[in-house]
């Protein structure tokens, strides 16, 4: 892990950034985002946050191979958050790689489309996640509560969905809940979601 702050906003930074950004890289520290292989990516592109510097732990006590495959040889620590750097080199954390799912081939970061169904005028919350699928490897899921007085439609969830994101990110289902498994600070516990999944018949 991180001891203390790894980003910070200025206090001359403009109040769209402040909302939108968890600041840059503090002094003597180094933020990068990369690709599956560690290879840095361009501004604007998503992938893992690494870090690297003085506010690094020095490993996991008596715990080498969880050491291993958090920090890698050259210092760099593999947070697990999902992040997009912009020119100026500002972050904002966008997901949690555990819950990224493959697509045929392509990225999909539950967030992002998670945030995109809440805009439907029916749809109060929602969760995704990434199922098996036989030709696509995984597609998503997602798990949706309605509006107070809204009926809301799989099938056209699905439908308006394609005309907001890209294909790949569209969820092949739609299930409409009364609520979410959470755990006690609200957060939505997806193991569940994807523990008691079935495709429907």
């Amino acid at each position: 892990e991180t001891t203390g702050t790894v980003s910070m906003c200025r206090y001359d930074d403009d109040p769209e950034t402040i909302a939108n950004f968890s600041g840059r890289a503090i002094p003597d520290t180094e933020l990068r985002i990369v690709d599956p292989d560690g290879l840095e990516l361009p501004p604007g592109t998503p992938g893992e946050v690494v870090t690297r510097g003085y506010h690094l732990m020095p490993g996991y006590y008596g715990d080498p191979d969880a050491t291993a495959a958090t920090i890698d040889a050259d210092g760099w620590l593999h947070t697990g958050d999902i992040g997009i750097m912009d020119e100026r080199g500002y972050l904002r954390i966008t997901d949690r790689l555990k819950d990224m799912y493959i697509v045929g081939g392509f990225n999909a970061y539950p967030a992002e489309i998670e945030g995109i169904l809440c805009t439907h005028p029916g749809i109060a919350q929602a969760a995704v996640v990434g199922v098996p699928d036989d030709r696509l490897g995984e597609v998503g899921a997602a798990f949706v509560i309605a509006r107070a007085g809204a009926v809301v439609d799989p099938d056209a969830v699905i439908a308006w969905a394609r005309e907001h994101i890209a294909n790949y990110k569209v969820p092949r289902y739609v299930e409409v809940r009364a609520d979410l498994p959470c755990n006690a600070g609200g957060k939505v516990l997806k193991y569940e979601l994807r523990q008691g999944w079935s495709a429907p018949a």
